[in-house]
Parts: structure tokens; sequence; C-alpha cells
């Protein structure tokens, strides 16, 4: 079995969730069964040399791949189409052209979305609940990504009702952040969402060094921001996904078809707040929101 994926160089735990998830099912973790390839993100020319030097493509064994976004997932499907793919975490499947459809995805890939496109108008409406004053929300996007399109879509469509004005904002770089987030602050009442691509990712600790800078409140769609310094985020249990995931990869080397094994959205989902920053933005955070989250950082 193998495992691929790009993670940050600080969240090293969806390597060892992986592990601890296929010896709980009683597989050897880093024997005949499981070989691992893991790429940083930020280096995305090393996920197609470890798949395409790493791996033995043709073996007749029932094996599994764990790509982190549908992005490595593709650079798996390219390789294969008839080696079992599990994705724990993919944005897009059918988009991603590796899936026919969420209910019957027809090929050799099944597995588990990020989460569905409509959370970007709970991002939105939680946004407006920690900081009422604002008006004006900034999206953070990859212009390169389909998923960034739909995720921004939601988003708009919340917004009438809750009298935002949200502008697209696509950034590539660092550089691009710097100089959209600086823009965007120098009018007052505004908000950032970024969402959830691999850029984002890469460069979250610039981010929330930035809407620090300026003032500005954010939700982001995992915790690792919030641990990092930032607002506070509401998403999916990412570690719920792979054990999850470790489940589909056991039905399968019990005989089990991919092409009749369903996509499945996230069932667990977390809010996590942290009140020191929110302190420095001069928020106060409601009460009644301060008893949904799921952790508070003091």
């Amino acid at each position: 079995m193998g495992y691929f994926c790009q993670e940050p160089p600080t969240i090293p735990y969806f390597k060892l969730v992986s592990q601890r998830s296929i010896r709980s099912l009683r597989y050897w973790a880093g024997a005949s069964v499981a070989t691992y390839a893991s790429s940083r993100i930020g280096q995305p020319l090393m996920l197609p040399r470890f798949a395409s030097t790493r791996w033995n493509w043709r073996s007749s064994h029932p094996t599994s791949s764990w790509p982190l976004e549908t992005q490595r997932c593709r650079h798996c499907y390219r390789k294969t189409h008839t080696i079992p793919i599990v994705f724990p975490l993919s944005a897009d499947p059918v988009g991603g052209g590796f899936v026919d459809s969420l209910a019957r995805p027809g090929g050799n890939a099944t597995g588990f979305m990020l989460y569905e496109y409509t959370i970007g108008g709970k991002w939105l409406e939680l946004l407006k609940e920690i900081a009422p004053n604002i008006t004006r929300v900034a999206v953070l996007r990859d212009p390169a990504s389909p998923s960034q399109t739909a995720q921004f879509g939601a988003i708009q469509t919340a917004a009438p009702s809750l009298r935002v004005e949200v502008i697209p904002v696509n950034v590539r770089d660092a550089s691009e952040i710097e100089r959209a987030i600086a823009n965007f602050a120098g009018s007052a009442n505004g908000g950032l969402i970024p969402t959830s691509s691999a850029v984002n990712l890469h460069y979250r600790d610039l981010i929330i060094a930035l809407t620090a800078k300026h003032q500005l409140p954010a939700i982001y769609w995992d915790r690792f921001f919030v641990t990092g310094g930032g607002l506070f985020s509401y998403g999916p249990d990412l570690i719920d996904n792979y054990r999850r995931a470790a489940g589909y990869i056991d039905r399968i080397l019990k005989g089990a078809k991919p092409a009749e094994m369903p996509v499945q959205a996230a069932t667990k989902y977390e809010m996590v707040i942290n009140l020191k920053t929110a302190k420095a933005l001069g928020l106060t955070i409601p009460q009644s929101l301060l008893a949904r989250a799921d952790e508070v950082i003091e």
C-alpha cells in the first residue's frame, strides 16, 4: 500500500494517523503492506517524482494510495486505472476527473471529500457573528483550482442576507498575498476568508501575521491556523477522515471494489477560537459562540 501526500512541515500527523489507523486494522505499516512517500507543500514537483520512481504501478496485489488533495490524487490516477486509490481529503473528486459521481465512482478511485462547498456560507456567517461590524470580506483563493470557484460561489450566495460585500482575491505566491491584504486593509470594516487552497496552507504563517498587522478578523478552514495564531476556524476533523479512509482500505483489501464504494463527505466538524488573538483585534467573542466551540485557546 502506498501513501502519497504533500504535508505542511509542521503538520506531520497525517502520515502518523495513517500508520496508526492501518495498524489498528492489524496490518503492519512499513512492511509489505505499506510504503510511504511524502512531499512538502511548496515542493510541487516532488510528488510526481515519488509516484514515478518509488512505486510499482504494475503490481497485481490489492493496493491503495493516500493522496492529501485533488492534485495529489490526480498524479496517482494518471499512473494507474487498475490499482485502487483511496483519497482521505479531496476538494473536488468529480471535477478532478477520477470519479464519475459521488454515489458511484465507477473507476479505481474513491474516498472522502474535504467538505461540501456550502460550508463557505457558514464561514461568512460565523465571521459576521464574531465581528458584526464587517461590511467587506476578501476571499483569498487559488485561481488554478476549480474547487476555489465553487467555494467562493457559496460565500457569495450567503453575502446579501448578511449585508456583506465579498471580493474574490486571486493569489499564487507570497508577494501577491502581501499586496492583496495590504490593499484590502486600506478601507475599514474588512474581514478575510482564506479558502482551502494549497497556496493558503503553505503561506498560512504569512497570512496570520498580515491579518494581525492590519487588524483583520479572519476565519480559517482548519484548526492548525488557529493554533498558529489565527482568530478562529470552522471545518472538518481531518483526522477523522483519515481514520475513515483506513476503513475503506480494509474493505478493498478484503475484496470490495472502489467503483461501488461511494465518495463520502466529512461527518465531524470542529470550531476552534483563539481568545488571545481576539483580544489583540479588539473583539469580544459572544458567549453563544464560545459555548459552541470545540476548543478555546486562551
